[in-house]
């Protein structure tokens, strides 16, 4: 065998591994920017979400806000409506009641 014929042989063999070695960090380097981006992309989508979500969840709470307010303003108007159409009807039968009550007290019965 011919010694520089084996060594040429090693030599391949170590520029086949150191090749291999390349194209597999270049691969694990691909690999871990992909990720990175990935997750760069998603992080973006989910503050976008979020954004939306938030926006959404505001304008419901302010339309709902916004009708609590009416319908307390509404519900107050309709209560105070009530207290004045109770006070003058204890109003009007008053005299009538009262006249009733001295009616039976002062009637002895037999």
């Amino acid at each position: 065998m011919n010694p520089n014929r084996s060594h040429n042989g090693i030599q391949l063999l170590l520029a086949a591994e150191q090749e291999a070695l390349n194209i597999v960090n270049d691969a694990k380097n691909a690999k871990t920017s992909r990720l990175k981006q990935a997750k760069e992309e998603a992080n973006r989508e989910i503050a976008t979400y979020r954004a939306e979500m938030e926006a959404e969840f505001q304008k419901k709470v302010a339309e709902s806000s916004g009708d609590s307010g009416a319908n307390v303003k509404r519900l107050q108007q309709e209560t105070d409506g009530k207290i004045q159409y109770l006070k003058s009807e204890a109003g009007r039968v008053s005299n009538d009641v009262t006249d009733m009550l001295l009616k039976h007290v002062t009637t002895v019965k037999k």
